[in-house]
């Protein structure tokens, strides 16, 4: 499952325990709508995995965009984690804070999140 812009890609894949969601292009005002509905429409497990490291630009709608779906996982028990963002996206997390709210972790070779 994914949504496609001309400078945004969102793929979405689930696990039995963990959803995926990887980011691809920039996230700004105008294609921040398909990484909501994403992270909205993602399946419910225990951990979702947002997947930053194709993104080149977060502004402040994506990082609003996190914030709120952080929240809402958090209510049902679950965890937002953040990975691999690139040294710009990582930047903007460490500006915002949202690095002391939301786990940011590298990428793992055999994308399970407990082998990070």
């Amino acid at each position: 499952m994914g949504q496609r812009d001309d400078r945004l890609h969102v793929q979405i894949s689930a696990a039995d325990h963990m959803v995926e969601v990887r980011v691809t292009g920039e996230v700004d005002i105008a294609t921040v709508g398909a990484l909501r509905s994403a992270l909205w429409s993602a399946p419910a497990r225990s951990v979702l995995r947002v997947d930053l490291s194709g993104v080149r630009v977060l502004s402040a709608a994506g990082v609003r965009a996190l914030v709120a779906a952080h929240l809402r996982i958090r209510a049902r028990g679950g965890e937002l984690v953040l990975v691999g963002p690139d040294p710009t996206v990582r930047r903007v997390l460490r500006a915002t804070g949202l690095h002391r709210v939301i786990p940011i972790v590298d990428p793992c070779p055999d994308r399970e999140l407990v082998a990070c």
